[in-house]
């Protein structure tokens, strides 16, 4: 639940700071008249976000066992893809990201009737889709049938809600001035947390492929301590539904998670440090 609420409150903060730098801009360049066309492509996107969710949720049930596990694990290898690329692409774009959109409001209120709802179809909606298929593909992998873990739909749901709502409310509050929110240490620490909460949805899409019979060793284990961290348990469960940990584990699994958290989390860290040591130019010498 907690992996779910920050995936919920990562993402409905991108989102929300997105609407507050368009909403903000338009008013304080006294063209309050568009911001019906702001709203509606809001709506438009949280409509498609939504219906996505659905699509994934519903819509592989007629399927064989076999194909809906193909399906899972291959949504679930492509939501690690869409969530690295978005951590490592918010930690770049936080500071710089004002400037982009009034760029765009700019060329959309000069362009047409519905550019500008367009353009606030794009920036939410690309967020709503990154988190419908990021967080079905988290739900998914908290809830192994084959260990005899088995999470509650509501509570996943609940704590990405919860995770939107928080989101909402800061950025309200940042629109009104209420807050000022280091957004670089905000997306620093998440995306830390979250290429951890990608490695099990990796390592769990990977789990989907050998049971499908796609890829191998399925019963080849790396580990299995389960008579240490039973599935039932509320420590297992606990890990179960933060960090995606199955205590028993494939070898392909581990060599996975492995495989992805490691590098990719030594280059987020490399990355942030370097951007964050890096010094101000020094001011030019004239000379005379």
């Amino acid at each position: 639940m907690l992996a779910n609420f920050l995936i919920g409150l990562r993402e409905g903060l991108e989102a929300a700071l997105v609407v507050s730098i368009l909403v903000a801009y338009l008013v304080k360049s006294g063209r309050r008249e568009l911001l019906p066309r702001i709203w509606a492509g809001v709506a438009l996107a949280v409509a498609i976000s939504l219906a996505f969710g659905a699509t994934l949720t519903f819509g592989p049930r007629g399927l064989t066992f076999e194909a809906q596990e193909a399906i899972g694990g291959g949504l679930s290898i492509l939501a690690v893809v869409f969530v690295t690329w978005m951590i490592f692409w918010m930690s770049n774009a936080a500071r710089g990201l004002g400037s982009e959109l009034r760029g765009q409001i700019d060329r959309a209120a000069d362009a047409g009737r519905w550019s500008l709802a367009f353009v606030a179809m794009l920036a939410v909606g690309r967020e709503g889709l990154e988190t419908a298929l990021f967080l079905w593909a988290a739900t998914k992998a908290g809830t192994r049938e084959d260990i005899g873990t088995v999470t509650p739909t509501w509570e996943p749901l609940l704590g990405a809600l919860l995770g939107l709502l928080v989101a909402v409310a800061l950025g309200y509050l940042i629109y009104r001035g209420a807050i000022r929110l280091n957004l670089s240490v905000f997306f620093t620490w998440t995306g830390a947390f979250l290429i951890i909460v990608a490695g099990g949805v990796l390592a769990y899409g990977v789990h989907d492929l050998q049971e499908a019979g796609i890829l191998p060793g399925l019963h080849d284990l790396a580990f299995d301590v389960s008579s240490a961290i039973p599935p039932s348990s509320w420590y297992g469960t606990l890990l179960k539904g933060i960090f995606n940990f199955s205590p028993a584990t494939t070898k392909l699994e581990a060599l996975v998670w492995t495989l992805y958290v490691v590098p990719v989390g030594a280059i987020f860290l490399l990355r942030t440090r370097t951007r964050t040591r890096t010094p101000r130019p020094a001011p030019q010498s004239q000379e005379h």
